[in-house]
């Protein structure tokens, strides 16, 4: 099996680079390089990051590009056969490049494998919540209004694929490939995703373990809604040239759940007015999300409209009694389905 090049952009992450570096060096699949691309990251993660002594670890230095930039820097170095991206502030479960690349060993037609993830907060704990995305029969409409991915920690991808969605940009006045838009400073994933949808023939799968543990940080990129709902916006605009058809047909439900989306982003943030704003969009937008998904539609309006009313103390201990419930009900469900599949 062939090596994996694994990209961590690093920018502004010291309280949580390490355990990211560390993960990585305990996968069970060890034939990996891995690129950490330093932003001008203004704080301590860079020497963090150079006190790993394993010559799998190679540091590139570049520009200050973002995200996008970053990413297409690392896919510029990587020799692997596969491609994947791990954020800093994110970790991996030890047998997550193994299960990936076994996955995309065995189904040839598999470009893309993703899994679900269990979420964090800022203090690495488990929030007992899991991302568990559609894990096959993946089409654009999945795609574009529920992008099964779920966050950029998640996918292994095969190389090959990006030679075949590359285009020109400039960066910092340099000519050079993109793979990612560097434009978009949020959302650069899902354009990513759809372009590789609509420009290739590879499939997306996931498998069922929760091998990504990404943090819900609401003081990063995610918490600023208005310029995350624009970007996205730039993506179904970019979607719009390629597949005129699929915008048209889910263009507004796509927009209803990613209104939903943020909504729960500013719950989060406690911004009760722009968390109510949000999800009374979204219902406005396309009614359908109230049939689709009645219980995460009506919880989200649920809870914007109880944050809006309610002391900060009594709401944020009904959010913490609800997570606990939720996490325990999702442990019990996981035991359960352990035990029937080895019995």
């Amino acid at each position: 099996m062939n090596m994996v090049s694994i990209i961590m952009p690093v920018y502004n992450v010291e309280k949580f680079v390490a355990q990211a570096i560390e993960s990585v060096l305990n996968q069970t699949f060890p034939d990996f390089e891995l690129l950490i691309i330093d932003d001008q990251s203004p704080d301590s993660s860079i020497e963090i990051c150079r006190s790993y002594k394993d010559s799998r670890i190679h540091i590139i230095q570049q520009d200050n590009l973002g995200l996008a930039g970053a990413r297409n820097t690392g896919i510029h170095h990587a020799k692997g056969q596969y491609i994947a991206f791990l954020d800093a502030d994110d970790y991996w479960a030890a047998e997550k490049l193994e299960s990936h690349l076994n996955h995309l060993h065995n189904n040839p037609w598999v470009g893309i494998s993703y899994c679900p993830s269990r979420l964090i907060n800022e203090d690495g704990e488990l929030l007992g919540i899991k991302q568990s995305p559609k894990l096959t029969n993946i089409n654009i409409e999945d795609i574009f209004c529920r992008n099964p991915i779920g966050n950029g920690s998640a996918p292994v991808i095969r190389k090959a694929i990006f030679n075949i969605i590359a285009f020109p940009g400039s960066s910092h006045g340099e000519i050079r490939n993109w793979y990612f838009d560097e434009t978009l400073k949020q959302s650069e994933d899902i354009d990513c995703w759809l372009r590789i949808a609509t420009e290739s023939n590879w499939e997306f799968e996931g498998i069922k373990p929760a091998l990504t543990y990404y943090r819900v940080n609401d003081n990063g990129l995610s918490a600023n809604v208005v310029k995350q709902f624009n970007s996205w916006k730039t993506a179904r605009k970019n979607l719009q040239t390629k597949a005129p058809d699929c915008v048209a047909k889910w263009g507004q439900l796509a927009e209803a759940y990613q209104l939903r989306y943020l909504s729960r982003r500013a719950i989060r943030s406690r911004d009760s007015a722009m968390a109510l704003k949000l999800i009374t969009m979204a219902i406005a937008t396309d009614y359908k999300i109230l049939f689709k998904e009645p219980k995460r539609t009506l919880n989200t309006l649920l809870c914007a409209c109880l944050i809006k009313l309610l002391p900060k103390f009594i709401f944020c201990y009904l959010e913490n009694m609800a997570m606990r419930t939720i996490g325990s009900i999702n442990q019990l469900i996981e035991r359960l389905n352990y035990s029937n599949t080895h019995a």
